[in-house]
């Protein structure tokens, strides 16, 4: 192993309202102590860090013109998916695709800067 993972970082144009977003998607405390980068910081988890990218082009999932680069997936008690859909889309997130009536054991967002992320029924 040559080091550990220090933090995951989100290119967006807004890093405090988007750290905002995580922090009550994930928990955590924001330090926005600057203004082109805030940590999330998450007791026992891993950090989430958001850094200012006033040309931020926000990914189109799914669009190979625009591609995701990447996702989070938030694991969620699968009785608890239709209430954490809902609490997800009050904080700002867009819905990009369903479970298929259930079929699948995820659902698909975008956050409020573009970036996907999956609610994960575990």
């Amino acid at each position: 192993m040559i080091g550990t993972l220090g933090a995951v970082v989100l290119d967006c144009p807004d890093p405090r309202a988007l750290a905002a977003f995580y922090a009550e998607l994930v928990g955590g405390t924001v330090d926005a102590s600057e203004d082109d980068w805030v940590d999330l910081n998450r007791e026992g988890g891993q950090r989430l860090s958001f850094q200012l990218d006033r040309a931020h082009r926000a990914p189109r999932w799914p669009d190979p013109e625009r591609p995701q680069q990447f996702h989070l997936d938030i694991a969620v008690e699968r009785a608890a998916m239709d209430s954490a859909e809902k609490q997800v889309l009050a904080l700002g997130a867009t819905l990009l695709e369903g479970d298929l009536d259930g079929a699948r054991n995820w659902r698909v967002y975008a956050d409020p800067a573009g970036h996907p992320f999956c609610l994960c029924a575990c």
